[in-house]
C-alpha cells in the first residue's frame, strides 16, 4: 500500500531528506517548512500520515500534536515524531501529546518503513477533509 505524507520539519534539508526516503518507498510526499504551513495544507488535503519534527521555532511539534488531537475532523491521524532528541523523557512527552511513534534523527529508511508499517496496521479511518481552525 502506498501512502500520501505530509512531512513537517523547519529543516530543509532534513525534511527534503524525509520526503526522499518516502518516495523511494514509492509513497507520495509533501513538505511544510512550519507548523502553519502544515496547517494549510491540511486544509487542502488529509494526509494518510504525517511526520513532525518536535524542535521548531514558535509552536513546537508536541504543540502542533496536541492541537491535531482535539481536531475532531483529524484526531485519528497517524503521527510520527521524528526528532534529534533521543532521551526516553522526550520520547514519553511525544506520547503524551498523541504521537503514534517515534524515529530519532537521522531517519533510515528502515526506520520510515517500519514507523509505517505500525501506525498504519492500526490506523482507523480519518473522516473526509472538514474545517480545521486556527490554532
Amino acid at each position: 500500500m502506498y501512502y500520501y505524507a505530509l512531512v513537517v520539519d523547519d529543516d530543509k534539508t532534513m525534511a527534503d531528506c524525509l520526503a526522499d526516503l518516502l518516495r523511494l518507498l514509492g509513497h507520495t510526499a509533501v513538505v511544510a517548512p512550519s507548523p502553519r504551513a502544515a496547517l494549510h495544507s491540511l486544509r487542502r488535503r488529509i494526509p494518510d500520515v504525517l511526520f513532525l519534527d518536535v524542535n521548531m521555532p514558535g509552536i513546537d511539534g508536541l504543540e502542533v500534536c496536541r492541537y491535531l488531537r482535539r481536531e475532531p475532523t483529524i484526531k485519528d491521524l497517524p503521527i510520527i515524531i521524528v526528532s534529534a532528541n533521543d532521551g526516553e523523557a522526550h520520547q514519553q512527552a511525544a506520547f503524551e501529546a498523541g504521537a503514534n511513534y517515534y524515529i530519532v534523527k537521522p531517519a533510515m529508511i528502515e526506520d520510515v518503513e517500519n514507523a509505517l508499517q505500525q501506525v498504519m496496521l492500526r490506523k482507523p479511518v480519518v473522516p473526509a477533509l472538514g474545517s480545521i481552525a486556527e490554532p
